[in-house]
């Protein structure tokens, strides 16, 4: 009895389907860059990477004056150089280190930029003689 209560109960339960169409695979060809497209994306590269090197250069000249580091190797120079006139904070201040990191930051941000345009017109010319870069895609959950 217990054997048709179960099948019973079973027979209730709503049947299991799949819950998407099955998985397709799709192979696509990439066979052009934009060109604005590429310039957009490698400037927000760039200007990305500017913020990290100014903030981490902020940070790590704050972590250097934190630790006295800087008052180390004023002493250092000092016993080297043979006078203890040497300040090293007159050399390397706050301004001075940001600012510089701030100018290099800059120069990188538009070598990346200019560097992904370059890119993208060199991959649009290459695909033009191979027929692109082949991909494939699938669409699984």
């Amino acid at each position: 009895m217990s054997n048709a209560l179960a099948q019973k109960l079973k027979d209730k339960l709503p049947k299991s389907e799949p819950k998407g169409p099955a998985a397709k695979q799709v192979r696509l060809k990439l066979v052009y860059i934009d060109f604005m497209s590429a310039l957009k994306m490698s400037f927000l590269l760039g200007l990305a990477q500017f913020i990290v090197v100014v903030i981490g250069t902020f940070l790590l000249y704050l972590v250097f004056v934190q630790t006295g580091i800087f008052t180390t190797a004023n002493s250092v120079a000092g016993e080297v150089l043979g006078n203890n006139s040497f300040d090293i904070n007159s050399i390397a201040s706050m301004g001075k280190t940001v600012g510089a990191a701030a100018a290099v930051g800059v120069v990188n941000m538009i070598v990346i930029t200019v560097m992904g345009a370059i890119c993208a017109v060199l991959y649009n010319a290459a695909a033009k003689i191979t027929g692109g870069l082949s991909v494939g895609f699938t669409n699984q959950q």
